[in-house]
């Protein structure tokens, strides 16, 4: 229970004072125009207050990512504590902050134009089809997922309501209006509800924490590897991709231009994309403890907790775990009749809400590169279609094969962009290493992941270890002697 309570300052203490730190090296100017305001169009680009912009842009990031990944997470051990609070402190929230204020000075430009301005046209072409394979992949996870759930949840006897395809069409069909609609119109109605909604849930986990849970690991036990398939799964680097939402990912440096292109005033920058950030590591962290907490407390099989807690999401015999059966076991048991609704609202309109600024993200970030203005429907319906199209085609597709493709394209999308952050504060003459030590460490993650991964090369893991040190050593010279010219001319 210390670790959980030291961890959760510590998240504060990271936005109060580095927060306060980066945000001192960017340097915002209150007395610039957003582009909300240069660029208005009544669609994408449109001034909102900072509460709603601040929800939104949590909802966007977060969905159920910091809930399922800190379950799944939690299973290696206290190790998950550590990845959440050094990871969101000094990776994430950072990732996010910049991806943000640099688009705002950059008219709200996406994140493949950025990375173009910074490394080159070929870096901007290989970021516009990562970033929208990536975006495809949520839309594609975040529209099955809450499907299969619904029809699940639908009593015996409904007919059709019963099929996932039927809600899955249903989900669909909202992913369209959220993509075309005035950003306003939708999305900055119903987001602001759901955020508060996840907020006050895991404010009600944390009270559980407390008032029902037992033997939560202590940091005494982080680095051994706790996981029931230790053996399959290294605790680093997996770590770092099991649990990307809550602590660093690259998703987020998609959205953080949606909300860049809201934001009124350049000053609100901490609390709407650090601030946000942050949140989601608070909220990572209390459900990674109120899982294990559970367990623990749990009548089930298994000699460890960690056992129990992969018993518990592995009922009736599936083949692979379910974190949505522990969030609904937890809410119900320690929230009654209000958990159940919320634990509906975490499971099923969290990821609908990451899944439709997905789509959203794509349509902007292809306008982008087109040139194309949106203010017009048609516009709107040109780019969307074969979005979709493209999206459709991948429901048939495995769904733990899309997630773990998922999993790498998500982090090698953050180690780019904090490649690309470091050169723009160097470029800018201020200090670059808040994002030249954490682009280093995702680039030591990626290249390992991919090594040792199944859908990757199934290297050995040594053999895998050395070649992420090597890729991420080439990359730091590369570094070094880019700058070096730089400061020769």
């Amino acid at each position: 229970m210390i670790t959980f309570v030291v961890s959760l300052v510590l998240l504060v203490l990271g936005y109060l004072l580095y927060g306060r730190l980066v945000e001192k090296i960017f340097c915002p100017d209150p007395e610039r125009t957003t582009p909300g305001y240069t660029q208005r169009d009544g669609v994408d680009y449109l001034p909102m207050s900072t509460w709603r912009v601040f929800l939104i842009q949590f909802l966007n990031i977060a969905g159920t990512g910091p809930i399922f990944g800190a379950i799944l997470g939690i299973m290696f051990g206290p190790a998950a504590y550590l990845w959440i609070v050094l990871g969101c402190i000094f990776g994430g929230a950072v990732h996010d902050y910049l991806t943000g204020m640099i688009s705002i000075r950059k008219n709200g430009a996406s994140l493949p134009e950025i990375v173009g301005d910074e490394l080159g046209n070929v870096a901007r072409i290989a970021l516009r089809v990562l970033s929208l394979i990536l975006l495809v992949l949520v839309g594609a996870v975040f529209a099955r997922t809450p499907a299969d759930l619904i029809a699940g949840m639908t009593p015996d006897g409904w007919g059709m309501f019963n099929t996932g395809l039927f809600w899955l069409i249903i989900i669909v069909v909202y992913y369209i209006l959220a993509t075309l609609l005035p950003i306003d119109k939708l999305i900055g109605r119903i987001y602001p509800l759901f955020g508060l909604a996840l907020l006050i849930m895991a404010v009600g986990i944390c009270y559980g924490i407390f008032a029902y849970g037992q033997g939560i690991p202590e940091i005494t036990e982080a680095f051994t590897n706790h996981h029931p398939s230790a053996e399959s799964l290294p605790l680093f680097p997996c770590i770092c991709t099991t649990i990307a939402c809550g602590a660093v990912s690259g998703f987020h440096s998609t959205q953080s231009p949606l909300m860049a292109r809201c934001i009124e005033n350049e000053k609100y920058g901490r609390k709407v994309f650090y601030g946000a950030m942050i949140t989601e590591g608070i909220v990572a962290l209390i459900w990674a403890a109120g899982a294990i907490a559970f367990a623990n407390s749990f009548d089930a099989a298994g000699a460890t907790p960690y056992e129990k807690l992969l018993n518990i999401m592995t009922e009736n015999g599936a083949h692979s775990a379910n974190p949505a059966v522990l969030v609904d076991l937890v809410c119900k048991s320690w929230l009654g009749v209000v958990g159940s609704i919320l634990a509906v609202l975490g499971v099923v309109a969290a990821p609908i809400t990451s899944g439709d600024t997905a789509f959203r993200s794509a349509r902007l970030i292809i306008s982008d590169f087109l040139h194309l203005k949106q203010e017009k429907i048609l516009n709107r319906l040109v780019l969307a279609i074969p979005i979709f199209v493209f999206a459709i085609a991948l429901f048939f597709i495995d769904f733990q094969v899309l997630w773990r493709y998922f999993a790498w394209f998500n982090q090698t999308l953050a180690c780019v962009a904090l490649w690309t952050f470091a050169v723009w504060l160097s470029k800018q003459k201020k200090n670059f290493y808040i994002c030249l030590v954490p682009a280093l460490f995702m680039s030591l993650v990626s290249v390992t992941y991919i090594c040792i991964a199944p859908e990757g090369f199934e290297l050995p893991y040594t053999l895998s270890y050395c070649i992420g040190g090597i890729v991420t050593c080439g990359l730091l010279i590369w570094f070094i002697v880019w700058q070096n010219r730089l400061g020769s001319r």
